[in-house]
């Protein structure tokens, strides 16, 4: 439907900021004030961005069964960044562990947010009406900002993360 595509533009302009915030992040030689600023800037962003993505656009899409295992798929593929990114709070930042894990986190945020933005998006615009897209545009920056007032480091191993 027309109309929809300022609700993605600015999903993605959230994408491209947490890619430019990787690349930030990945340029830090060494633990210090830099790497630790950033990384809780970029935690803050991707907790942030999920929560208020899951309840503007994936609570929408939920209700759709034409997106129902696409919106699951997502939903899940969040839980897995935020383990991520709490695993890497949780590991010492001078260690090469913490570059590798890093890198690993980057690898599968790319992934999901590639997919939304080439698979996800189009499909989805197919199915919003203009109700949906009022209802997110209306939700999506309030609870980002509520969410982001909210956000903190969350160091949890991975090994110790709630299923």
């Amino acid at each position: 439907m027309p109309g929809h595509e300022d609700i993605f533009e600015r999903l993605k302009q959230d994408h491209d900021r947490h890619r430019e915030l990787f690349g930030q992040l990945a340029g830090t030689e060494e633990a210090g004030d830099q790497r630790g600023r950033l990384l809780e800037r970029l935690t803050k962003e991707l907790k942030a961005h999920a929560a208020a993505e899951e309840q503007a656009l994936y609570s929408t899409m939920m209700r759709k069964p034409e997106t129902t295992d696409e919106t699951r798929h997502s939903v899940a593929e969040h839980k897995e960044v935020e383990d991520l990114l709490n695993d890497l709070a949780a590991t010492e930042m001078s260690s090469s562990e913490w570059g590798e894990k890093l890198g690993h986190l980057q690898h599968r945020y790319f992934h999901h947010i590639e997919e939304e933005e080439d698979e996800h998006f189009p499909d989805f615009a197919r199915y919003l009406s203009e109700e949906d897209v009022r209802y997110m545009r209306a939700v999506f920056e309030r609870r980002k900002q509520a969410e982001e007032a909210e956000a903190e480091v969350t160091p949890e191993k991975l090994e110790d993360a709630k299923e």
